[in-house]
């Protein structure tokens, strides 16, 4: 077997065994051999490093309800805030390695309008994840380079991946996330997503729904989120995106 079937094998075992730590030294291995990615690799690429910043990114949705419901200058504050910023340095470090990766590995060898719109969409959730828990000036630069790729991805999308694509309704659903937590820009967000089930449901209707299995999840996911932003009060409830789902739908692609 030669080194790059090699590699995704043991990143597949890796996903098995849920060692995603694992997972994401043989996926960075394999963008580090500078190859056009197959669905499958890319499944796992995007698997490996969503599962290991997933919890983190939970775990500081956790320790900042925590900080806002204790007292300011109490011990427990000031220890919420330590662990905090320990689990925010450690969000840092996973955004940039990843995004360094899909720099210069990744983007540069993407052939396919698939590879592209994915990869570029991948650069706008990992600055995205990094605005969620910036400030200031970094929180702003963060924000301006997510925007910036998920624009490129969506111009990209428009020619080469047709309405109903489940990676351009993923891009659709995370963009319009973008909009609505990061961007503040609640309108906006409902414009991209409506767009984006309408016109995915135009081409479904016109071709039936046999072979779109992975779009509808897709679109489930749009209409729940305008659903939810159309609703008052939204009582503290998170905007979904497509950090599991997407993945499931690009590894059948």
């Amino acid at each position: 077997m030669e080194e790059r079937g090699k590699v995704v094998c043991m990143a597949k075992l890796a996903e098995q065994a849920e060692r995603y730590d694992d997972m994401v030294e043989f996926m960075k291995k394999l963008a580090r051999m500078d190859v056009d990615m197959s669905a499958e690799e890319r499944h796992l690429f995007s698997v490996g490093f969503k599962n290991t910043i997933g919890a983190r990114r939970a775990s500081w949705r956790i320790l900042s309800s925590l900080e806002q419901k204790v007292a300011a200058g109490e011990q427990a504050s000031r220890m919420i805030n330590v662990y905090r910023k320990k689990v925010e340095d450690e969000l840092r470090v996973i955004c940039n390695e990843i995004l360094s990766i899909i720099a210069i590995h990744c983007l540069p060898l993407a052939n396919t309008g698939e590879n592209i719109v994915f990869f570029y969409k991948m650069k706008g959730d990992y600055y995205r994840y990094l605005a969620e828990f910036s400030s200031e000036t970094e929180k702003k630069s963060a924000a301006d380079q997510s925007l910036m790729a998920y624009q490129h991805a969506m111009v990209v999308a428009s020619t080469e991946l047709s309405p109903a694509h489940p990676i351009r309704l993923g891009l659709a659903l995370n963009f319009s996330v973008f909009f609505y937590e990061i961007m503040n820009c609640h309108e906006r967000a409902s414009q991209v997503a409506k767009q984006a089930f309408d016109e995915a449901t135009n081409e479904i209707n016109s071709a039936g729904v046999e072979g779109y299995n992975d779009s509808i999840l897709m679109m489930e996911l749009l209409k729940d989120n305008l659903e939810l932003w159309t609703s008052e009060p939204n009582e503290g409830e998170t905007a979904k995106d497509n950090d599991i789902d997407m993945e499931v739908a690009c590894f059948f692609l």
